[in-house]
């Protein structure tokens, strides 16, 4: 059985794939963020869910990576999991920018 990481990237030479994944990437990878966050914590969805407030049906739509979430959201998912929101910007490449006129 070939595993899923080595599917994607032999799917990554596909322009269509890429421009996919490169669209959604950031989705997926809050969804893994909070899916760790959550199984650290030792918590069901449906646990999370009565500590945010919310049901667990949202909680696992938030997992799914079909969607982006608040960050109110995101906080309720940090305050439940005893975890800290950290946000970094880290450049791929640098940037060119045109002289002043």
């Amino acid at each position: 059985m070939t595993k899923i990481s080595t599917l994607h990237k032999r799917w990554l030479k596909e322009p269509a794939y890429k421009k996919a994944y490169e669209d959604t990437r950031i989705e997926f990878e809050i969804a893994k963020e909070i899916i760790e966050a959550r199984m650290k914590s030792g918590l069901s969805q449906e646990e999370l869910a009565a500590l945010m407030e919310t049901s667990q049906s949202a909680i696992a739509r938030l997992e799914s990576g079909t969607s982006l979430p608040s960050m109110r959201t995101l906080a309720k998912i940090a305050k439940a999991t005893n975890s800290q929101i950290q946000v970094h910007f880290k450049q791929i490449k640098p940037i060119k920018h045109k002289a002043a006129a």
